[in-house]
C-alpha cells in the first residue's frame, strides 16, 4: 500500500481527505462520530504527510487514493475533503463519477484553478521562510493564515505539530533527491494551503470536467477565509449539477477543526439526506 490509512466502522464508506497543512489526524473528531453514525470510515495520509513517506518521483494523490479504495474494495464512497483534500475529491469524482456517492467539500481547492494574488503572496512568504531555514515562522504563518478565532489553543498546537512534521518530512526528501542528483533542482508545485513548495514530485493534473460529477455535493466556505476558496465554493453549483453552497459566517479555512461538533452535524445531516445508504 502506497499511503498510510485507518479504517473503522460498518456501513456505506466515507473517505476523509486532509488539508495541506494537516494530516489524517485532523479528522479525529469526525472519525468516531461518522463511525457511530453508521459509516465505514477511511482516512489516509497523502505523500509527505503523517505516516506516509514523501514522494521521490512523479505521482498523483488522486491516483494514490484510487489505489487505496480499489485495494480495500470499497466500491462507491462519500468523499469528504478539507481544502487540498477537497481538490483531490473533486478530481476523483470528475475522473470516476461512478465512484462518488456524495461529496462534502470544506473550503476546497479546485483542480486546475490558478491561485489569486493573496494565495501567491502567501506562497511567496512561505517559500522565503523555508529557504531561510525558519520552519517555526513558516509553521506560524500557516496557523495564523488558516485557523480563525474559533480554534482553541489545543487545536492550534495540533495544527503546528502536523504542519511542522510535514515540512520536516518533505524537506528531508528534497535533500535526499538533491544529494543523489545534484544537477537537478528541487521540486516545484503549489499547495492550496501551504506546504506545497516543500514537497517533491507531485504531478499537476489536467483540469477535470466537473460537470461529469453527478453525486450530491455540499460546498462549504468560511466567511473569513482567503477569497480564492470562498469563490471556489460559491461557484461550484454552476459547475456541478445540483451542488449546494453553504457559507459559515464564523469560519476561516479549517471549519472542521474550528467548530468540530457543528461541522460534524452539518456533514452527517447532509449525508443522511443525500448519500446512498
Amino acid at each position: 500500500m502506497t499511503i498510510s490509512f485507518d479504517r473503522t466502522g460498518q456501513g456505506p464508506t466515507a473517505v476523509l481527505l486532509h488539508s495541506g497543512v494537516c494530516d489524517r489526524r485532523m479528522w479525529d473528531f469526525q472519525w468516531q462520530s461518522l463511525a457511530d453514525a453508521g459509516y465505514d470510515v477511511v482516512r489516509c495520509d497523502f505523500r509527505g504527510f503523517g505516516e506516509t513517506p514523501a514522494g521521490t518521483g512523479p505521482y498523483s494523490d488522486a491516483d494514490d487514493v484510487l489505489e487505496l479504495l480499489d485495494t480495500l474494495g470499497t466500491g462507491r464512497a462519500t468523499l469528504i475533503g478539507s481544502s487540498y483534500g477537497g481538490e483531490v475529491a473533486l478530481e476523483l469524482a470528475a475522473r470516476r463519477p461512478e465512484l462518488a456517492a456524495a461529496l462534502v467539500l470544506l473550503c476546497a481547492g479546485q483542480p486546475g484553478r490558478p491561485p489569486g494574488p493573496l494565495l501567491r503572496a502567501f506562497g511567496g512568504q512561505e517559500d522565503t521562510l523555508i529557504e531561510a531555514g525558519d520552519l517555526e515562522a513558516a509553521v506560524e504563518l500557516n496557523v495564523s493564515t488558516w485557523l480563525g478565532p474559533e480554534a482553541d489553543d489545543a487545536t492550534r498546537e495540533a495544527v503546528r505539530r502536523m504542519q511542522r512534521h510535514a515540512f520536516e518530512v518533505q524537506l528531508a526528501a528534497e535533500k535526499e533527491i538533491a544529494d543523489a542528483e545534484p544537477a537537478e533542482g528541487g521540486a516545484d508545485g503549489e499547495e492550496a494551503d501551504g506546504a506545497g513548495e516543500a514537497e517533491a514530485g507531485r504531478a499537476q493534473p489536467p483540469e477535470p470536467d466537473l460537470s461529469r460529477i453527478d453525486a450530491p455535493c455540499l460546498a462549504v466556505s468560511g466567511a473569513h477565509d482567503v477569497e480564492d476558496f470562498r469563490r471556489i465554493a460559491a461557484g461550484l453549483p454552476a459547475l456541478i449539477p445540483g451542488a449546494r453552497h453553504v457559507e459559515l459566517p464564523w469560519a476561516q479555512h479549517l471549519p472542521s477543526l474550528e467548530r468540530p461538533a457543528e461541522v460534524t452535524s452539518l456533514i452527517t445531516g447532509f449525508l443522511a439526506e443525500h448519500a446512498t445508504r
